[in-house]
């Protein structure tokens, strides 16, 4: 049975790492992670086809002129992007494939791929997503300020997204995502009210509101 893409994004702080580290400890032959391609060189300890796909600048291009990525950008330099054939040898053997990824990026694999699923992982409400960055102790209040600037443009695409998941209860959240992927729709996943009340959540609090 071919196995599901699972395209990833959610705010900054969400917990997006975790629930996908989780679900891949817990199961490993149920669940993986897709490798991109950077032009960017190996850090160390980095392993070609764990970390990413290596490549130089010419061998990039030219998977970009055959049409060989999901998705790609170009960022301070260097490229990254999804190989198609990576995600497509995993889903053939099975294995439901996470990806993270922001949302332009996403909405560019979801035309590629119709059959992915898009979950956007959202926070139980503002207040909380903004006392998590704040607890990590390594955000600065204008950090947290350009994070909330940037959850507030994520959230006027988040209805493009297929399935929005609440991360609360961690423990519900990793089985409702593993549900998904199993074609089990929770039937408790959040509705347009309660994204519109993220939103207004968002706006308060950047108008100093909250």
């Amino acid at each position: 049975m071919k196995g599901k893409l699972i395209i990833f994004s959610g705010f900054s702080g969400t917990g997006k790492g975790t629930i996908m580290n989780e679900l891949l400890k817990r199961y490993p032959e149920e669940f993986c992670l897709s490798v991109s391609a950077t032009t960017r060189s190996p850090r160390e300890g980095e392993k070609e086809g764990v970390a990413y796909f290596f490549k130089t600048r010419d061998e990039f291009e030219e998977m970009i002129s055959k049409g060989e990525f999901l998705e790609y950008a170009e960022y301070v330099g260097n490229y990254y992007g999804t190989p198609r054939s990576y995600v497509e040898e995993r889903l053939n053997e099975g294995k439901n494939v996470f990806l993270e990824i922001e949302m332009q990026g996403a909405m560019k694999v979801k035309a590629k791929m119709p059959e992915a699923a898009l979950v956007f992982i959202l926070p139980p409400s503002i207040k909380i997503l903004a006392e998590r960055l704040s607890g990590r102790g390594t955000n600065t209040e204008e950090d947290i300020r350009q994070r909330m600037n940037q959850a507030s443009r994520e959230a006027e695409g988040m209805t493009r997204y297929d399935y929005f998941v609440i991360n609360d209860d961690l423990e519900k959240c990793i089985t409702d995502v593993r549900n998904l992927a199993q074609g089990n729709i929770p039937d408790d996943l959040p509705d347009e009210s309660f994204l519109k009340n993220i939103k207004d959540e968002l706006d308060s609090m950047l108008k100093g509101d909250l």
